[in-house]
Order: structure tokens, then C-alpha cells, then sequence
């Protein structure tokens, strides 16, 4: 790591050293409140899982940068190296929302636990469609607090289409597609979905449901997947209903989970206060002290909207994938001897295409010198799969969305509006030919397009995706005629795309982490390290860019932050987005290079938040 300047270097040492002492100080095991029993420092042990801020795909930062220990990726690495002591686990849900891959891998480790005759006690203080999925296949218990309920409901996607609004406000809609299913112009130019738009979304939504039903069915051994889509209950409805089994308070859940496993100690494995994430790691970082001196996986995590640089202020960083940070991090993991095989954990829905292309190629160059892994959580959509295909091999939860092969185009004009609103733009070129001269303006915010134009923009599109066939069939090792049967836009859940051979099989993280152990040939307890980008005060002495979620964020209050993150770097729309409902701020997001004379871009055309 860099060096830290003089004289802030050294104050921000001494700073971190008191802060670092206070830390530990907190923490001490020894201490507990006068009158109350000391916890056996050995012996039998329950496991607590606290879930209560989720588990974000990104991770989570601070002023002081990237916090390790509370991605995704570092939970399933928590459930991969449970105490030998283990004699049970109890997991802490509180109002935490999951993406329905995540609940179902997490759901599938601990069954496999419970189903080895160890205890799985789970506690909510209310459940919802994914989190209900997490411990109908996970937990021998299942508790839910008194004031609490169980939101399962149905599935479903909403889209956002604003043909009216641009026709009122006299916007020139100027959006094409390649891919007849990719629906680009219809959130601007249709007040419904087309028909193939339809079918597509519709495709999917049932793929998702079956999974979704078929998972909740066979969890627990009981069928409880007709009342699931009947919610929400209360808790002595849903008990009744047989979705959980019992009524309490999380001290009364975890007392009751210490008596079934018999444990005389708790270890909190995940979330709460286990020892992660304070000073003392950027103090460690600081005093070159690294973990991954011995041959390991590397767990890589590509979150969000895909562009070229990054964003987001001094002390932090935005949410999103950057040719510039991921870029550096595989370069960086091609060129390092200990790492012997990379998982590339990916939840996007697609951006830049000039990004995913760049990204692509650094990402098939590691794939020359190691083995490489995909795992796709919620998603891997257009640039997201653009990125997944340079794998040896992908794996995809039966509740992930995979495809949209295909590419948007486009802008709009508002010299309509500003007219109307008494303010006119005059375009002046410098070439005489009309053609020439109303090419020079092509990405500008007032003018739109003319025919000559359009002809010219959907030849650069057409250049694109057929860039993007290439890959994919480069990156698969499958014909680009039988590429292209998949493509044009259209989106599949996880077994469809298995079926159609966009992934290899249908599994989690861990199964990803197991494979390129294996690969790697390293033992299955192998080490494996989860990487962090650099942010707050470590990117500022260190450099780079970081690609870190705000701590603390989960369910709804994750997406209304990703979103203010996205709003934050969406320049001269940043106004326009904070109005905007959170998931239509994370489709601009991905839309954003279209605003930075970008012509095309490898995205879903609409938001999509399935719930």
C-alpha cells in the first residue's frame, strides 16, 4: 500500500491506533453484566447468524473504507467453516429482505445442516417471499414475532412506461433496439408492454414461481406452497397455516435453540458483534499485513450497473461495476502466483457496452492463465451476462434471471418542452451539407434525430451486438447461430437458461467456491479470500475506486440507498432521479452512458424488481 503522507498520515495512524485500542476494549469476551453468569469460552456451541442488515452483495463501507466480513460472499464463507463444536444454529432474520438466490442458497446450506439431525432455529420479526423461502428449506423451527407477520405473496414485476408523459411535455423520443424482445423504446414510446415484451417478462415471472414453489414445497416436508401466495398473515394465521411454528420474541427463540441443540456457548458467526470490520483491519492493511500470502480462491464481487470510470465522492464510493476499479482488481488477480482460481460473483443488470467489452477481454485473459468461475446472483443480464460468458464454467440459482442478449440505443430530445416553455435552442454547424450538419449535434439534449441519422446509430447497434454474439459464443464455446437462438433481448430463470446452455448448472456460491477449489486443486477447506475494493479514508492515501455498499442498508432501505448512490453520479438527471421511485433510478443508472456520448448500451431496457 502506499505510503501515508506527513504530517495527516501520522495523525491518522494515532487516530486509528486509539480507535483501534477502544475497539478491542468493546469487544473483550470476559466481560459481562454483574449477576450474570459467564458463557463457557469451550465446549458445545450454537452458531448465531444475525441477518438483521441483510447481507449485501457489494459489502459494506465506512469512513474508513470496504468493512470485510459482511458481503454475501463472507457469509457463505461463515457457513463453509462452521466450529467443529457446532451443535446447532440459530439465525436472526429481524424485517431483513434477501434476493430470492440468495435465501435459496442460504436456505440449502443450513437444511443440509438441519438434515444432519443439528437444530436450525430461525426467528423473524416479519417474513417476506425470499426470507419465507430461507426457512421453509433451512429451519427446523421457525419463529415469528407477536407484533410481527408473514408478507408471501405473490410474484411479481412492475414496469414503468411513460409514452403519455413525453407526448404531453412535446419530448422527442428518439430509443432503438437490436433484438426484438430487448422492448428498449417501449418504457418511452408505449403505455403497455408489447406482446413479446410480455411474453418474455411472463416467461420468466413463471420460471421464478415454480422454482419459488417448488423450493418451499420440498423444504421442511411438508406442502405449505398453496398458502404462500395467500399472505400476509398474522402470526396465529400463518401458524395455523403452518408457515412457521411458533410465537415469541428472538430471546425466547434463541433460549429455545440453546436448549434443543444443548450448547453451553454461542458464537456469532455472522452480522452482530463478531470481530470484523473495525479499525484494526485498515490498521493491518496499513502495516502490510496480508492474508493471502498462501495459495487461494479469490472471491470477486461485480455489483450493479456496469460503466467505464468511477464515481461517488472523496471519502466513499458508488455503487456499480467500473471498467477502472473491476478492471484493475482482474489484472491484479491474473498477475498474482496465490491466487490460483477466481470466483466472479455477479448481480447486474447490464451498462455500458464499451465497459463490458473491456471488461470481457481483462476477464478472458485470467481465464488464459487460471480457471475462472461465475456465480450469478439475482441477476447477470445483458452486460452481466457479457461478463458471466468468459467462464469455464457458471453457476445460477433456479430463482436467477439470465440473458437479455441484445442492445438500446438512444435519447431524448427536449426541445419541444423548453420551447413550449419560452426558451429556444438554435443549432449552428459548421458543415453546409444538411445531412452533415445535423450529424454534428446527434447526441445533443434538444435536437432529435433525423431518418439519416437513426440509419446511422442502428448500424453502430447492429455492430454491437453482434460483437456481443461473438463473445458469448467465443466465451461458451457454442455456434453463433445457436447463440443468437437465445438472444434478441430475451430473459430466462436459471434452469430455463441451464436448458438452453447459458450456464452449466444451477447452484449457489458455494458450489462455485467447491468447483474452483477443485479446479484449482486445493483442498475443499481450502483458503479463500473475499476482495474488497479500496474506498473511504484507504482509497484516499491508496488510490483506486471502491465498489462498496453503505453499511447498514438492507431490504428496502438497500435499494432506496443503491438508488440515491446511482441518483448521486447521474449528473445533469441527478434532480429528475431523486423524484423518481428507487428502481426507476436504477434503470437510469444503467442507462446513464447514453448521457455521456456513449451510443449504445448492454442493458435491461426497463427496472426490474421482482418481489
Amino acid at each position: 500500500m502506499r505510503a501515508l503522507g506527513q504530517p495527516i498520515g501520522a495523525l491518522l495512524l494515532a487516530t486509528l491506533v486509539v480507535a483501534s485500542a477502544a475497539d478491542c476494549q468493546g469487544r473483550s469476551g470476559s466481560a459481562t453484566a454483574k449477576g450474570e453468569k459467564s458463557e463457557a469460552l469451550t465446549g458445545p456451541a450454537l452458531v448465531e447468524l444475525n441477518l438483521t442488515e441483510g447481507a449485501s452483495e457489494a459489502g459494506a463501507s465506512s469512513l474508513l473504507g470496504p468493512v470485510p466480513g459482511h458481503s454475501f460472499a463472507d457469509l457463505i464463507e461463515s457457513l463453509r467453516h462452521l466450529d467443529k463444536d457446532t451443535k446447532g444454529v440459530f439465525v436472526r432474520l429481524g424485517t431483513a429482505s434477501l434476493s430470492f438466490a440468495e435465501a435459496r442458497e442460504v436456505g440449502d446450506i443450513l437444511g443440509a445442516i438441519r438434515k444432519s439431525g443439528k437444530p436450525v432455529v430461525c426467528h423473524a420479526d416479519e417474513y417476506t417471499n425470499a426470507t419465507i423461502l430461507l426457512v421453509e428449506r433451512a429451519c427446523s423451527d421457525i419463529w415469528l414475532s407477536p407484533a410481527g407477520g408473514v408478507e408471501s405473496v405473490g410474484i411479481a414485476a412492475q414496469l414503468i412506461f411513460g409514452k403519455s408523459l413525453f407526448q404531453k411535455l412535446d419530448v422527442d423520443v428518439d430509443f432503438l433496439q437490436v433484438g426484438k424482445y430487448k422492448g428498449a423504446e417501449e418504457p418511452f414510446t408505449r403505455d403497455e408492454p408489447s406482446p413479446e415484451a410480455r411474453e418474455s417478462l411472463e416467461g420468466t415471472l413463471h420460471d421464478l414461481r415454480e422454482a419459488w414453489l417448488g423450493a418451499i414445497k420440498d423444504g421442511r416436508g411438508k406442502d405449505v406452497s398453496g398458502a404462500v401466495e395467500d399472505g400476509p398473515y398474522a402470526p396465529d394465521d400463518a401458524k395455523e397455516a403452518g408457515l412457521i411454528d411458533a410465537v415469541g420474541y428472538v430471546d425466547e427463540a434463541r433460549t429455545a435453540a440453546r436448549k434443543a441443540s444443548g450448547a453451553e456457548r454461542t458464537i456469532v458467526a455472522f452480522g452482530g458483534r463478531q470481530e470484523q470490520g473495525g479499525a484494526g483491519d485498515v490498521l493491518r492493511q496499513i502495516a502490510g499485513g496480508d492474508p493471502t500470502l498462501e495459495p487461494h480462491v479469490a472471491v470477486v464481487r461485480a455489483v450493479g450497473a456496469i460503466s467505464m470510470g468511477g464515481g461517488g465522492g472523496l471519502l466513499g464510493g458508488s455503487d456499480g461495476i467500473t471498467e477502472e476499479g473491476l478492471g484493475k482488481t482482474i489484472v491484479a488477480l491474473t498477475n498474482d502466483d496465490m491466487v490460483k482460481a477466481v470466483v466472479l460473483r455477479i448481480d447486474s443488470p447490464g451498462g455500458s457496452a464499451l465497459a463490458s467489452d473491456l471488461l470481457w477481454h481483462k476477464l478472458m485473459a485470467l481465464r488464459a492463465k487460471k480457471p475462472l468461475v461465475v456465480s450469478v446472483g439475482g441477476m447477470a443480464a445483458s452486460g452481466g451476462y457479457y461478463l458471466s460468458c468468459t467462464a469455464d464454467r457458471i453457476y445460477a440459482e433456479d430463482t436467477s434471471i439470465v440473458g437479455s442478449i441484445g442492445v438500446v440505443g438512444g435519447k431524448l430530445a427536449f426541445k419541444g418542452p423548453l420551447a413550449w416553455a419560452g426558451v429556444h435552442v438554435v443549432t449552428v454547424a459548421a458543415a453546409t451539407d444538411p445531412k452533415k450538419a445535423a450529424r454534428a449535434s446527434y447526441m445533443s439534449a434538444f435536437d432529435p434525430w433525423d431518418d439519416a441519422t437513426k440509419a446511422k446509430v442502428l448500424r453502430s447497434m447492429e455492430a454491437i451486438y453482434d460483437t456481443f454474439l461473438n463473445r458469448v459464443s467465443t466465451g461458451r464455446g457454442l455456434e453463433k447461430d445457436k447463440v443468437a437462438g437465445f438472444a434478441e433481448g430475451r430473459i430466462f430463470g436459471g434452469r430455463t437458461a441451464m436448458d438452453k446452455g447459458l450456464v452449466d448448472a444451477v447452484g449457489g456460491l458455494s458450489d462455485a467456491v467447491s468447483y474452483a477449489l477443485q479446479r484449482a486443486s486445493l483442498p475443499e477447506d481450502g483458503a479463500v479470500v473475499v476482495i474488497a475494493e479500496r474506498g473511504g479514508l484507504a482509497q484516499l492515501f491508496g488510490g483506486g475506486s471502491s465498489d462498496a455498499a453503505t453499511e447498514g442498508a438492507s431490504g428496502r432501505a438497500l435499494l432506496e440507498e443503491r438508488a440515491r448512490n446511482a441518483a448521486h453520479d447521474l449528473g445533469p438527471l441527478r434532480d429528475l432521479a431523486r423524484a423518481l421511485p428507487p428502481e426507476a433510478v436504477l434503470w437510469m443508472d444503467t442507462a446513464a452512458p447514453l448521457t455521456s456520448g456513449e451510443p449504445a448500451i448492454v442493458a435491461l431496457p426497463y427496472a426490474l424488481v421482482v418481489r
